[in-house]
This record gives C-alpha cells, structure tokens and sequence, in this order.
C-alpha cells in the first residue's frame, strides 16, 4: 500500500510540474504586444551624444541616425532625450542659453545650425519612436569653474539660487523659480511635436554628509504655516507644488503630451514607514529628496513613474526583485515602468550577477511577469556601443525583443482609437496606404503597425506575433521584395490607442 501511495505521489508531482510548465512558460520570456522599451540618451558632460561637444552638425547629425537605427533594431520604442542639462538648452531658445554639451561654449549655436531637438524628434517620428524631452528642473551647473553664458537668467536673479557642494542650483522653494521652469517646460511642449516631459530624480539635491541645505533664508521668506517646525513637510510641499503646476501647464497646452517621472529607487524603507520596501537605502525620494513621487502617481499629477532599479538582487541595502514587486504595487491606475542598468554589466565586476549580460535579460523576465509594471528603460544609450557588451546586442534582438511592441496606451487621457487605415496597396518594394484626415489632433494617426500572416491565414488578427513592424511613414519598403502572404496595416493615435485592421492584402 505505502508503495503505491509512493508512485502516486511521484506521478501527482510530476503531473504538477509537468502543468507548472505550461502556466509558466508562455509568460516568462514571452514577448508582449505592448511594453515602454525606451532608453535614456545623456546630453550632460557628453555622456551619450554628442560623442564630445563643438562636433559639427554633420557629424551630430550621424551620430543621432547611428543611435536610433542601433536602437531601432533593438525593439526600444521611446527615446528619453535630455534637452535641459544644466538651466541651458539643445535647442533654439529665447529663455535660455545654447548647451555647451552641443558647441563647447554656452550660448553658443551649433555650426552650421540647425535645431537639434527638431532633428531627433523627426527622425525618432519617423521610425515609429516616441521622444521623451528630459528636463533637469533645478541643476545650474556642474563645477564651480563652469561659466555661465551672459543671458543666463542665473545671473539676472542670484536671489534664486544656491551653492551646495561644488553645484550650483535654483531654489526649490522660489515662486518665481516654479513660474520660470514652467515657462521652459511649456515653451518646448508648445514649439515641438514631443510626446512626453520627463524628469529624473534630481529634486532637492543628493545630501552631502556635515552639510546642511542652506535654505534657512528661504524658509524664512516662504515658509508659510510651515515655519519654523516643519522645514522637511515644506520641502516636499515646494517640490510637490512644481509638479502640480507642471501637470496642469502641459494638459492645458497640448493634453497629449504625458508627464513622467523617473525618481530615485525606493521611496521610503520600511523601518521609515510601514508601507515602504522591505530595504535599507541611505537616501530615499521621501526623506532625502523630499519628493513624495507616489502622492503625485495616486493624486494623477503624472502619467507614469520610472524607478530607477540600478541593484542587483542581492544588493544588501536595495535589492533588485524587492523593489520591482513593492512598485508593482503602487500604479494607481496610472503607469510603472522600470530603468535598468547596462551600464553595470562589467565581465570584471566584483560581484557575480553584474559580470554576465544574462542577468539584465532575466530582470526584463521578472519585470514581465508582474501585472503592475508596462515596460523597462536603459540607462544609458552609449553602453549599447560598447564591444563587450555585443552579446547582450544580439540577446535582445533574437530573444528579448525580437519582436516590435507598442507603447502601452493612457486611457485617464484618452482612449479613443483612430480610424482603420486604407487602400493597401503594393507599388514596387513598397506597401504603402492612406489615412483619414482630421482636425481633431487627439484622433490623428501618428505611427502605424504592419502585420503578415502567412498566405491566406490570418485570423490571429493583432496577436503579437504578427507584427511586422511600427513606423511613423505611410509606407514601408522591402529591400529584397515584398514576402508573399497577407498583410494588413492599424494606426495609433498619439496617445498609442490601436485602430481597426485595414482590408487584408494578399502578396502572392
């Protein structure tokens, strides 16, 4: 009797192994139709392009097609392209001074000109990618010898600014400081065709151990009800005001554009608060920042929030898969995405899990399994370039990402889908096809998604597996002729909702 209890159990146990593999395996590794795959380019200090400042703009220009086509074939839909780096601009700008990372000199254009920002965001439109516009909000300079062109609004209003460290920084408590990045902000929603404004984590600065913040003055003169008990309350109320200001100047002007933020990793231990991430970080959003970025996801002043988990898992103060499973839990209806790190990926690395590409790839795997989080960004673009890391190339190209995704949709923004292309047709290597025309810029197609099937088959209709490509043209080109089967083609709106399928076109 025992024995052939034994030999039951033993097949239970494999029945229910046999059954894990099915539930588990179409979803770990699986490639989703709609996952944010974006990747941070650093214009500060020349980090990610320019390669190094006063190139000239052929040479800038080459640079940009070079980094999008890279990053184009790895599946990555979003550009996050930092246009502010320190209180100056890549662009033309009545506000502020040129970008020394472009030319060499603050306030210096680049040579011949030409309007960076408009550059990269047509040729990201055109390839079917979204442009993110990073902004640092408070971030003067960088050294103390850094000089400041002489139209900097720094030097027209010292009141607004403080030293900390060896960096310089407008105040996050000054009214007027709020007014004049909001005016920067808005000046770029309105002059180009971005789709989103984003931030980082540099709020209040990073604390620098035996210095405190000198902001007692402006405590003083803004302070409030807040002065003189609740100097940290009133930082996070300063920061937590420029957010709401923000949130309502974009909607106003172009409600399309989203707002995202991509804080620091852990917003509070929970030996602060017992309903923060079981970690032991230093410095936190909350307490050391004094951005309270979860009060902003759940009052729906931003639309996504993209914590920056640079950790391996066992990381002894923050480790990588804790903080994935807490944020996973604090969407509130809007989007969480995840900013990795290929950067640490370093075959000499002191610690194991950083020395193998590998590792990346299974924190996109984990990532992908847990319901609360759309997608994952790189930090940062360059380390895609890096010889070493060639094999983590190929990996997300064949395994990863091997197939395009769409950038998830925003429906508290709006969810309503643009009408169903048309007239597919084949004219040489090209299939190209038209759209419907409207004034209603909330409804107009932006990018468009090819599917094939194979000839005569095609009733999986939008399954991800299908989809060919996602491009920003009305037409796609076949550098070796157009593969027989049957193709049909969908729109997106801006804010990525998907039309109906066109009428199918068989390819013989």
């Amino acid at each position: 009797m025992d024995r052939c209890m034994s030999v039951l159990y033993k097949l239970l146990l494999i029945f229910l192994l046999v059954g894990l593999e099915f539930v588990i395996q179409p979803v770990w590794g699986q490639v989703p139709k709609r996952e944010f795959r974006a990747v941070w380019v650093s214009t500060v200090a020349n980090i990610d392009w320019p390669s190094k400042a006063g190139l000239s703009s052929e040479i800038q220009q080459e640079q940009v097609i070079r980094i999008l086509d890279h990053h184009k074939r790895n599946g990555v839909n979003a550009i996050i392209l930092q246009v502010r780096p320190t209180a100056d601009a890549i662009y033309p700008s009545d506000l502020e001074p040129w970008s020394k990372f472009i030319s060499g000199v603050q306030g210096k254009a680049p040579e011949p000109f030409y309007d960076p920002l408009r550059f990269w965001v047509e040729e990201a439109h055109r390839r079917g990618m979204e442009l993110h516009a990073w902004f640092n909000p408070y971030r003067i300079n960088l050294k103390p010898e850094d000089s400041l062109a002489v139209s900097h609004i720094a030097l027209q209003h010292p009141e607004w600014c403080f030293t900390y460290g060896s960096k310089s920084y407008f105040s996050p408590a000054n009214p007027q400081v709020w007014a004049f990045v909001t005016s920067v902000v808005v000046d770029v929603v309105r002059r180009y065709d971005i789709d989103a404004v984003h931030f980082d984590d540099y709020f209040y600065p990073y604390r620098i151990a035996g210095e405190p913040l000198p902001d007692t003055l402006d405590f003083q003169q803004f302070g409030g009800g807040y002065y003189p008990d609740s100097i940290e309350s009133w930082r996070r109320h300063n920061v937590d005001t420029i957010i709401q200001v923000l949130h309502h100047a974009i909607a106003s002007e172009k409600p399309w554009v989203k707002f995202g933020i991509s804080p620091f990793g852990v917003w509070r231990n929970r030996s602060e608060d017992p309903l923060g991430s079981e970690t032991k970080a230093g410095t936190t959003n909350y307490d050391a920042l004094y951005a309270d970025v979860i009060l902003w996801q759940k009052e729906g002043w931003i639309d996504y929030l993209m914590p920056q988990l640079y950790w391996r898992d066992d990381h002894p103060a923050a480790g990588f898969s804790t903080l994935a499973y807490w944020w996973n839990d604090y969407g509130y209806s809007r989007s969480v995405y995840v900013g990795i790190a290929p950067y640490r990926i370093d075959r000499k690395s002191d610690h194991q899990l950083w020395r193998k590409e590998k590792y990346l790839r299974q924190q996109i795997d984990l990532v992908r399994t847990l319901e609360g989080l759309d997608g994952f960004g790189y930090f940062s673009s360059r380390h895609f370039f890096r010889k070493d890391l060639s094999r983590l190339d190929k990996k997300i190209r064949t395994k990863c990402c091997s197939r395009p995704a769409l950038v998830p949709t925003m429906p508290w923004i709006d969810s309503q889908a643009p009408a169903a292309p048309f007239n597919l047709r084949v004219e040489g290597n090209r299939l190209l096809w038209e759209v419907e025309e409207t004034d209603n810029e909330m409804d107009r197609s932006r990018f468009y998604v090819l599917y094939r099937y194979d000839k005569g088959e095609n009733s999986s209709l939008k399954a991800p597996g299908n989809m060919d490509r996602v491009t920003g043209e009305q037409s796609v080109g076949f550098e070796s002729g157009i593969e027989p089967g049957t193709y049909r083609v969908s729109a997106l709106d801006r804010l990525n909702n998907e039309s109906p399928l066109s009428q199918p076109l068989e390819v013989r």
